[in-house]
């Protein structure tokens, strides 16, 4: 009797201090995607994470072995967290629309409580070494998934006009997937709640946004039946030695792609559509 009470009270106190430990480590995570959030990953040591986190170096390393353990930790914990919430919020929702809208409240509510979080899943993604980012990359398939599928019922489902559309193949439904996450990726960078209102009005403007666009009739402009249709109608000709419209556009994007060519790491966002 006295031995079960015994272990009964050192199971707890190892419980304890297991809680303790994964709280404390959870601290750290977040005082360090603040630092590399400012920083960027490659401008971070152990010993600068190690002070942003007001932890001596040796303590530290107690809880992460090396920055790659840390940027790793940040990810897998950011994406089991989203996966995880998302799919409890949406356990008594059936009607598409309405988890669609979970979905990006869900995924705001993280950003506005979690923006650092969110700046270093969207600007480090490819800073792992490939097996870890193997393993991030499968929980964002999780992630997307939940969001295509939701996006494929809406579509399915139609908007009930006789010249609505439904039959949008896979790769469809993928890029109109991306098109959603492009929406809520990047409102970090300009969601402000004292200009834009709470999580709910963002999730209300971007679900109206991706809805209306899903479930409205999908009447076919001539624009986009031939897309080498010049813009503004005929074509005029111009004076010998002027360039045309499509030279200026030509020049202008070969301009654009050179200064994004001189930045990397603007090469690296680029590439991010997903968190």
């Amino acid at each position: 009797m006295v031995l079960g009470k015994a272990v009964a009270s050192h199971l707890s106190a190892m419980s304890s201090r297991r809680v303790r430990h994964e709280a404390q480590r959870l601290e750290i995570l977040e005082a360090a995607a603040a630092a590399i959030a400012e920083h960027g990953f490659h401008g971070m040591t152990m010993r600068g994470l190690a002070r942003a986190t007001g932890k001596g170096l040796a303590t530290f390393y107690n809880y992460f072995s090396s920055k790659e353990d840390v940027l790793f930790s940040l990810q897998t914990e950011a994406f089991e967290t989203m996966t995880s919430s998302v799919k409890a919020g949406l356990e008594n929702i059936t009607e598409p629309s309405d988890r669609l809208h979970a979905f990006v409240l869900n995924h705001l509510r993280f950003l506005a409580e979690r923006r650092s979080v969110m700046r270093v899943l969207v600007h480090e993604a490819s800073a792992l070494p490939a097996g870890k980012r193997k393993t991030v990359r499968l929980l964002k398939e999780d992630y997307f998934k939940i969001c295509r599928d939701i996006v494929a019922a809406i579509s399915a489902d139609g908007c009930g006009a006789p010249d609505c559309d439904t039959g949008r193949d896979a790769a469809e439904v993928e890029r109109i997937t991306y098109s959603v996450f492009g929406m809520l990726n990047w409102s970090y960078g300009w969601y402000d709640p004292r200009q834009h209102g709470t999580p709910h009005d963002v999730a209300r403007t971007i679900h109206a946004l991706a809805v209306n666009g899903l479930v409205g009739g999908r009447r076919q402009t001539r624009a986009i039946e031939n897309p080498d249709r010049p813009l503004g109608g005929s074509v005029r000709t111009l004076p010998a030695g002027r360039p045309g419209a499509g030279a200026v556009a030509s020049n202008k994007r070969q301009q654009t792609a050179e200064r994004v060519g001189k930045d990397s790491q603007a090469r690296k966002t680029l590439e991010q559509n997903t968190v």
